[in-house]
């Protein structure tokens, strides 16, 4: 780049500890080297290139390094807790759904409550995956491996309580359009049927996202792994990669191809789940709103739970160099914005309520401020409408006590406001006679709580046997792939691509 009386040449500034060229003033030097750190998305320690090779040693290291304790430690506390839902499940099937606190009239209450809130968690990951690839956006790139993974560990979870809810889980085959002797059919007029069809679509397109933008990863590991049965499982699920333009060509075509159909898959999946809701005739749930609301707050949701597990990661395996400072920001901007979106629904909500005039609408709302749960509805505004505004303050995004204390905050806000929507709204029918409370059980409580463990369980064995972070994507972004890079020292930059795997896409 020239240098003139406005522009600086940004060339020395690649490498941050480079001294001051002659003739460039402290002022523009601090301007210039923001410039390069501005858009930065692989960190760089001062006086050390972050090369192509780096990177694979880095990811790869991770899995090829011998299992730390402290992984067993944890995969021995998930595993237990994961227990408590089989066992939780097991005992529901053999004594039946009343030894949930399930009653008349709260029909509805933990069960579908978990349902959509581990069904939201799953939103991020295909968000992050296709619409941030779709519209370029180069910074999911470090993130989105984890967060697809997270979506699928999440779905696993969200299935387990509609699976179970029917009562006689041996007759949920019933559900799928099968000829049967009993003249028994699915009713596809029922949102709830939707459910089954969105979820299970849902979960095909990622895991088939998830696993093609795997394999050139995979044939990576293949050619890196001594044991042979490592080197035979990883070749087997590369799929025969080479590496070649033809199959970088094809990879680049299915990738785009599940891409378009995963965004569309963001936003009908959840607006489906609240169909559930919004066809009925239910006060405080009959509203047109529910879709959006539901997508928004899905989002947003799965945001606060990709940093909670990603950050934990970031400082473990050290991958601040990866998983960058800038990274964690964006991630912070996104959860402020749908966390904004989300307090207009809920305002929305009784704006329309008390302008509705419908005295059935309004005593719900006034019920879900005042009632019996009036705990619940101002812990679900607290944690999701006013907690996340703190990211307003760019110090506090870039604070790692601040950031993880709002997006646990924000964790726990989204089950409530799942539990207000269900419970607060059919607690209270029409006739005072009928009105009811809902406990939870102690079966209820643990089945919900293991849960958790399965979900960490599944993403513990994920980033020990997987790369957590996508090494042929992050390569694409790295200074090294822009044709017109100088590296620091002005040797020629494809000296190091040539020693990486073959497999790596420069």
């Amino acid at each position: 780049m020239a240098k003139s009386s406005n522009k600086v040449d940004l060339y020395p500034y690649w490498d941050q500890s480079a001294p001051r060229p002659a003739g460039i003033t402290e002022a523009q030097e601090k301007v210039a080297k923001a410039a390069i750190l501005r858009p930065q998305l692989i960190g760089n320690a001062p006086g050390v290139k972050r090369s192509y090779n780096w990177i694979t040693e880095r990811v790869c290291g991770i899995i090829e390094a011998p299992t730390p304790l402290w992984w067993f430690i944890a995969l021995a506390i998930t595993a237990t807790t994961t227990l408590l839902t089989i066992g939780g499940v097991l005992y529901l099937i053999a004594t039946g759904v009343g030894v949930w606190g399930l009653n008349h009239p709260v029909g509805w209450a933990w069960d579908i409550t978990n349902f959509v809130f581990w069904i939201g968690i799953g939103h991020a990951g295909t968000l992050i995956s296709a619409i941030l690839f779709l519209t370029r956006q180069k910074w999911r790139t470090s993130v989105n491996r984890s967060a697809e993974a997270m979506t699928l560990f999440a779905v696993c979870c969200a299935g387990i309580f509609p699976a179970v809810h029917v009562g006689r889980i041996w007759m949920v085959w019933f559900l799928a359009p099968l000829p049967n002797a009993n003249g028994i059919w699915p009713n596809f007029r029922s949102p709830l049927l939707w459910d089954v069809f969105a979820v299970s679509t849902y979960f095909t397109v990622s895991v088939l996202f998830w696993y093609v933008g795997l394999i050139p990863d995979l044939a990576t590991l293949r050619d890196r792994v001594k044991s042979r049965w490592a080197k035979w499982l990883y070749g087997t699920f590369a799929l025969g990669w080479t590496g070649s333009n033809k199959h970088w060509s094809n990879y680049e075509m299915a990738y785009m191809i599940l891409a378009g159909i995963s965004t569309p898959l963001v936003l009908s999946v959840h607006s489906v789940v609240s169909f559930d809701f919004a066809t009925s005739v239910v006060p405080g749930w009959h509203t047109t709103i529910f879709p959006p609301y539901f997508v928004a707050g899905a989002i947003f949701g799965g945001f606060a739970m990709v940093l909670t597990i990603l950050m934990p990661a970031r400082l473990i395996y050290g991958l601040e160099d990866l998983v960058t400072d800038r990274h964690i920001d964006l991630m912070c901007k996104i959860i402020l914005l749908t966390g904004s979106i989300v307090g207009y629904a809920y305002l929305i909500e009784l704006f329309i309520a008390w302008y509705g005039a419908n005295p059935n609408e309004r005593f719900a709302f006034w019920n879900r401020v005042t009632g019996p749960y009036w705990w619940a509805f101002w812990c679900m505004m607290s944690f999701n409408v006013i907690a996340p505004q703190l990211f307003w303050v760019d110090s506090w995004r870039r604070n790692w006590i601040v950031i993880y204390i709002v997006i646990n905050i924000v964790n726990a806000g989204m089950w409530f406001e799942r539990f207000v929507i269900i419970v607060t709204s059919v607690h209270r029918d029409y006739l005072p006679g009928a009105w009811g409370m809902f406990h939870p059980t102690v079966t209820d409580i643990l089945t919900f709580v293991g849960t958790f463990g399965l979900f960490l369980t599944l993403f513990l064995l994920f980033v020990r046997f997987l790369p957590m972070i996508a090494i042929a994507e992050v390569k694409a972004i790295a200074p090294e792939s822009d044709p017109h890079y100088h590296p620091p020292g002005g040797h020629d930059h494809h000296g190091d691509a040539t020693k990486t795997s073959t497999h790596a896409k420069a």
